[in-house]
């Protein structure tokens, strides 16, 4: 007999829980994919949290939280983060320009993601195999004194009238993208068997 789903529907497969199948000590002692993000001065704790849950996903070695982006403990991030924050590592710095300095310093290329006149289609790229990836504020962007600093900078292309996309949508695209350039170069940490 198939399993059916709760709505009545009947389907042939199985959905996994959303939990890995190891202990979080098993899980932290995983390689992290060699990717960074930076997110520089986020109004949305919402938007936070939500990164901190894709960040997981992905598992980075890090989320720099810079400026007056929120950071745990906090209310807001507790709940759209869905307890993420104990396990995605993260990092606050002052600034945004902190934490480039910070990822230059160890040899990781930084890029940002921004709209501007040198900005290249983010799908169009190749990407390092270690990177930090610059997020702005969800009205002004990354910050120009940022951009200077940065090593490249990706767009994803809008097509609508206000071509305005959430931070956290926007890190997921680029992220997946990123990730799946590593793949392609066998650079991405393996998840162990089930």
């Amino acid at each position: 007999m198939r399993p059916k789903d709760t709505s009545g529907i009947e389907t042939n497969f199985e959905v996994r829980s959303q939990d890995a199948a190891i202990s979080l000590e098993e899980y932290n002692l995983l390689a992290k994919n060699p990717l960074y993000i930076v997110l520089d001065n986020l109004r949305s704790a919402f938007n936070v949290g939500a990164i901190f849950r894709l960040c997981d996903v992905m598992r980075v070695e890090g989320l720099f939280l810079c400026g007056y982006t929120a950071f745990p403990p906090h209310k807001k991030l507790a709940k759209t983060s869905l307890g993420t924050i104990d396990f995605v590592p993260w990092k606050k710095f002052d600034s945004a320009s902190a934490a480039v300095l910070f990822l230059r310093e160890r040899g990781v290329p930084v890029w940002a993601a921004e709209t501007t006149s040198k900005s290249r289609a983010y799908d169009a790229v190749d990407y390092p195999p270690r990177l930090g990836m610059v997020f702005g504020n969800e009205a002004l962007g990354v910050e120009k004194e940022v951009l200077d600093l940065c090593d490249d900078v990706v767009e994803i292309p809008v097509y609508g009238f206000k071509n305005s996309l959430n931070v956290a949508t926007s890190c997921a695209v680029i992220g997946c993208k990123i990730l799946e350039g590593m793949r392609q170069k066998k650079v991405t940490a393996p998840f162990p068997a089930r």
